[in-house]
């Protein structure tokens, strides 16, 4: 049990806490983003820290469950860059607090 006891604080404790912090305080588009994806990676290292539980097996699932989730994840961060890009192009800003003013 100490074994599991240490990244699982690692995960929640320290990573997803990081992003989430992030998500709070950060004002800039592309830190969001950061702390998304910090978030996402503590939830993997957390199913995976789950999955060694038995002594002796690792369960191959939650490793193909994590691998799927890290191209998914990679996809849902490269649409967000990509839309945060056009509105910088079209704004001149990345500031989240100037583009909830915007009218649309």
């Amino acid at each position: 049990m100490i074994e599991t006891f240490t990244p699982l604080i690692v995960s929640v404790g320290l990573l997803l806490s990081i992003g989430f912090l992030c998500l709070i305080v950060k004002i800039d588009a592309i830190r969001l983003l950061m702390g998304l994806e910090i978030m996402f990676n503590a939830a993997n290292l957390a199913f995976i820290t789950f999955s060694t539980q038995q002594s002796g097996f690792v369960d191959p699932y939650a490793q193909s469950v994590v691998m799927i989730t890290i191209v998914l994840d990679g996809a849902v961060i490269a649409v967000g860059l990509a839309m945060i890009l056009n509105v910088y192009k079209h704004y001149k800003t990345l500031d989240i607090r100037k583009l909830r003013r915007l009218k649309w």
